[in-house]
């Protein structure tokens, strides 16, 4: 790896992929990982009364995550070795398109200034294994409006999407693994 921000990696994809299943697998394997800002912020926003929720203020519930994501990477970079994160600072701007919602120039910037490994995995819609749930509210045509909206975000900011097998979680690791391993030979 050569540059800094080879170590963060992400894994994108619409709700309901596995995504937080496989960075909860990879945390159990001892690596290094950033939770999903969204879920995150639903909590604290429900807990206070807060507007700041999909399903209130859109815009508000971006600029939450943006922050969020902000923190987070910078956290990353003052941690040693491989980080896997939960979605990265481009889903933000893949979200506020796919809401309709303009666009801040901040978030762009972010998207844009903010790096990850250029390899991005993207778990792919997976009606098997899709389940609603208190902070996932969306239905299954939403996850796979969102995994477009990604598949589109991701390259437009000079990321290589890789897209995740269906498969088993041990196997999805498996896959990661072996992929970021190939990377840095």
């Amino acid at each position: 790896m050569t540059v800094e921000t080879d170590r963060l990696i992400v894994i994108t994809g619409g709700p309901g992929s596995g995504k937080t299943t496989l960075i909860e697998a990879l945390a159990g394997r001892g690596h290094t990982v950033r939770p999903e800002a969204g879920r995150a912020v639903i909590r604290e926003q429900q807990a206070s009364g807060g507007r700041g929720l999909p399903w209130a203020d859109r815009a508000l519930f971006a600029e939450l995550m943006l922050a969020a994501d902000r923190r987070s990477h910078a956290e990353a970079l003052g941690r040693e070795g491989l980080v896997f994160f939960d979605r990265g600072l481009p889903d933000i701007v893949g979200y506020l398109g796919l809401c309709g919602l303009p666009m801040p120039p901040h978030a762009e910037e972010a998207a844009r200034g903010l790096r990850y490994r250029r390899t991005v995995f993207i778990a792919p819609p997976w009606s098997a294994i899709f389940a609603q749930d208190a902070e996932r509210k969306q239905d299954f045509a939403e996850a796979v409006r969102t995994h477009a909206a990604m598949a589109v975000t991701y390259p437009r900011f000079g990321y290589d999407l890789v897209e995740l097998p269906k498969a088993s979680v041990e196997a999805r690791v498996a896959f990661v693994l072996r992929r970021v391993a190939e990377d840095c030979a």
